[in-house]
């Protein structure tokens, strides 16, 4: 029997990747000089906690961790590239992380929702119908923000640092040998990627924000955002499901849809962003077996 691999994940960072494990995680970022720096760190706390093991709630926990952990290395990435003068930190950083978690919450939960309110009021159109047509169009929105943004070079660039880090991933996976030229063969979908959850998460609130009856003002919206707790927690364990059954034909055709959004959100990697990618994965890796070596150490020790 084939022993079961490690679960491992990441995202990309501006001219960089971030890649995580069980017990530690590794950035690494190249510099406008060509030089690639490394940043390591231990999964502690949270980490260490029985929520992380319990259904439904580990899911909630973790996204939230793992949001704080991104946007950290994404804004140390950033300010590689910007230099002294022009780091973003402090009151400033703050701000741009509310300004955009507002942005996103009011485009693609409130404005549907009102779009759908207002044709409920104004053409008489049922309840069901109203809640199908914000569905829809909070659907609509999210792949054509990600369609949108592509197009931009510099976020072309950090997708291309997404295709490396599902390359990377699932070269490991398959067991093959960790260089640029061979992980490039990979493909750049991954079951576990965040675009499957996102996708997950808004056709679950399609389905379930359609069955829910009219609601008078203020709460059309209120019960929307509460709602998106327990759908973020049920969509991560449905990707975690699918991830770890995908032999299994019905698994296959739900992680399709998920599949196919991600070619809008990742780019085929140069073998120079191939080697930041295979550079923070090796370095997780390692960090991942001293860990292991140190916990086995321990309880020998205690015995």
């Amino acid at each position: 029997m084939t022993e079961k691999l490690p679960s491992y994940g990441g995202q990309a960072l501006i001219e960089g990747v971030l890649m995580r494990g069980s017990k530690s995680l590794a950035a690494a970022m190249r510099k406008p000089d060509g030089e690639i720096v490394v940043e390591t760190k231990l999964l502690t706390g949270i980490y260490t906690n029985p929520l992380v093991k319990t259904p439904f709630i580990r899911g909630l926990v973790l996204l939230w961790d793992s949001l704080g952990i991104g946007m950290h290395y994404l804004t140390v990435s950033a300010n590689l590239q910007t230099g002294e003068d022009e780091k973003l930190e402090g009151p400033a950083l703050y701000l741009t992380l509310a300004l955009s978690l507002t942005i996103g919450i009011g485009v693609f939960f409130l404005a549907p929702a009102g779009v759908g309110h207002l044709v409920m009021n104004f053409l008489g159109w049922s309840s069901w119908l109203s809640n199908v047509l914000e569905g829809v169009l909070r659907l609509i929105f999210a792949i054509g923000y990600i369609w949108g943004i592509g197009k931009m070079p510099d976020i072309a660039r950090v997708f291309a640092y997404h295709g490396a880090e599902h390359k990377t991933i699932n070269a490991f996976e398959a067991g093959a040998d960790m260089t640029p030229e061979s992980v490039s063969k990979y493909s750049l979908e991954h079951p576990r990627c965040g675009t499957a959850f996102l996708l997950t998460l808004i056709i679950l609130s399609v389905i379930v924000f359609a069955f829910l009856g009219p609601l008078p003002g203020i709460w059309r919206y209120i019960i929307r955002l509460l709602l998106i707790f327990p759908l973020a927690s049920l969509a991560y364990e449905m990707i975690r499901f699918s991830s770890n059954h995908l032999s299994n034909p019905l698994v296959q055709i739900f992680v399709k849809p998920n599949m196919a959004l991600q070619h809008l959100t990742t780019r085929e990697p140069s073998l120079e962003i191939l080697e930041v990618s295979i550079i923070a994965f090796q370095t997780m890796l390692e960090q991942e077996q001293i860990q292991t070596a140190k916990a086995v150490q321990l309880a020998y020790e205690t015995t």
